[in-house]
């Protein structure tokens, strides 16, 4: 049997021996659904599964009959995605601890536990995290919990369609404007019934790639793994297995098996057959940057901190009074210029106009009269700037008005100056580039917005035929499987670090965005006017 697929002919030919390392889903086909059943007028559409916005999961109505069932349906793991979560209609009595009917158990991982296969759980009481066991031979009915979080599509192919089922998901947010391309209707923002068409990963003996089958793919095959020597195999790693390895088994040398798509540097070199060195593993820290611009959509970055160009400030916006108090330092006094006008409710509150400008000063409470009664609402005190005097002026924190920063500062910031004297987000235009990036694309940005600093994970590299210079690449971010090879590398010091600048999808601004931030209280609410 002969066939194509991502542009590589392989044949398939009686008494090849095939070592099946895993089950991916390809694509998926969508019908448009109404109360979770599909539409009469629906046509079912083939999406990629980098089709691009973010959707919520809806909560399968069907229950799990066991924990063993859940453990073979569901996809369980060490990341962030790999904890589904369950709620039993009926108590479930353990030797310590009674989980509730209708208690949220979250499923960490699954593992051995005195001889017996069981996942290790745990439920929230109070803010405090309660942990047990629950055997894989626990019968019942386990319904999953409604989930919060939003997905890419290929988010939830990897992770959040259990085999043997379908997935109904509702569009979140999309990222990009309709266009007659798109299989979706215009304006579309239903739910859809995915169902998910698989290929069959392989490797095979004479080959170093990793083979893609269609599942429908018409040949008939026989189990022999009982009877062959598996280990003359290759195993292939993906990036997250590696990262998974322990610190000591570092540097390591790997070939490539499946390189990753993209045509910046370093992902162009690192091609299918390429021998690698992996220096070590480690967490470290990006600044994320957004492109300034009016219009969408706009360009996004993971800046290192050993960024060499130098910054000087861009003056920031603020829509209510409220980001006033949030924005101001002890650092420096902020001086704003109105550009909206403004009528205050209260004698007691100053009216702003247009081209207005104060200097911040603190926030605090005073009385004013509303409707015949005293009432105290939070003020923020400022200072408005005349033409040879200052006046005291008091404007209401829930006042939605509009200001813009006026920069007296003209100094030259390095990236670690910043994210150390000031608290962001911080306006920045870049004033001297990085000499020792081969194409500084924030040079060109008229104005960046620095968001938040984020940690993630990452693996050291370098090629070892020209190990003259190593490179930072992502763990959860880059597509691409290697195998170890028996040989130690040449040199266990890492050549000097190459700085690069990951520019990232709108996607995965909104994921990293999403993760650094869900261990967070949100910030308060700006007070609202007074009833």
């Amino acid at each position: 049997s002969i066939y194509e697929m991502f542009g590589n002919e392989c044949c398939l030919s009686t008494g090849e021996v095939i070592k099946v390392i895993g089950f991916k889903i390809n694509k998926l086909i969508a019908s448009i659904c109404d109360n979770n059943e599909v539409s009469r007028f629906s046509a079912k559409v083939e999406l990629p599964l980098n089709f691009p916005g973010l959707y919520k999961v809806v909560a399968d109505k069907t229950p799990y009959v066991s924990i063993e069932e859940i453990t073979r349906k569901v996809s369980i793991g060490p990341t962030r995605f790999g904890h589904p979560c369950f709620y039993s209609p009926e108590d479930i009595k353990l030797s310590n601890l009674t989980i509730k009917h209708g208690e949220q158990i979250t499923i960490n991982s699954v593992e051995e536990v005195n001889g017996t296969m069981a996942v290790n759980c745990g439920v929230v009481r109070n803010n405090q995290s309660h942990s047990f066991n629950l055997p894989l031979s626990q019968e019942g009915k386990f319904y999953e919990c409604e989930d919060d979080q939003i997905y890419t599509l290929k988010e939830i192919a990897e992770w959040k369609i259990p085999k043997c089922r379908n997935r109904i998901v509702k569009l979140s947010s999309a990222l990009h404007t309709w266009d007659s391309s798109n299989p979706l209707p215009e304006n579309f923002d239903g739910c859809l019934i995915l169902t998910p068409v698989y290929e069959v990963q392989a490797v095979m003996k004479f080959r170093k790639d990793i083979v893609h089958i269609l599942s429908d793919l018409d040949v008939e095959v026989k189990d022999i793994t009982d009877c062959y020597d598996i280990s003359s195999f290759l195993q292939p790693l993906s990036l997250e297995d590696v990262f998974e390895r322990t610190s000591k088994e570092f540097p390591m040398v790997a070939e490539i098996m499946e390189g990753p798509s993209g045509s910046q540097k370093p992902y162009n070199l690192l091609y299918t057959g390429k021998e690698i060195v992996i220096y070590k593993k480690y967490q470290a820290t990006r600044v994320l940057a957004s492109e300034i611009r009016s219009d969408s959509p706009k360009r996004h970055f993971l800046i290192p901190m050993s960024y060499k160009g130098k910054f000087k400030r861009r003056p920031r916006e603020f829509p209510t009074a409220y980001d006033l108090e949030i924005a101001k330092s002890e650092k420096e006094q902020l001086h704003v210029v109105a550009t909206k006008a403004f009528d205050a409710p209260h004698k007691e509150l100053f009216s702003v106009s247009v081209g207005d400008q104060f200097l911040v000063q603190q926030c605090q409470t005073s009385e004013v009269l509303y409707e015949g009664r005293k009432k105290v609402i939070d003020i923020l005190a400022c200072e408005q700037i005349l033409s040879n005097t200052y006046k005291k002026v008091f404007l209401p924190m829930y006042m939605e008005g509009g200001f813009v920063e006026v920069i007296h500062d003209k100094k030259q910031y390095q990236l670690s100056e910043i994210c150390k004297e000031f608290r962001l987000p911080f306006n920045v235009k870049v004033s001297v580039r990085d000499l020792s990036v081969e194409e500084d694309v924030l040079a060109a940005m008229p104005g960046l917005q620095f968001e938040e600093e984020i940690t993630d994970s990452y693996l050291l590299i370098s090629s070892t035929s020209s190990p003259v210079e190593s490179w930072e690449i992502p763990v959860y971010r880059l597509n691409m499987s290697v195998h170890l090879l028996s040989k130690d590398a040449q040199t266990v010091v890492p050549p000097a670090t190459k700085t690069t600048l990951e520019e990232i999808s709108e996607e995965q601004y909104y994921m990293v965005r999403r993760y650094e931030n869900q261990t967070l209280h949100p910030p308060p609410r700006p007070p609202k006017k007074p009833t």
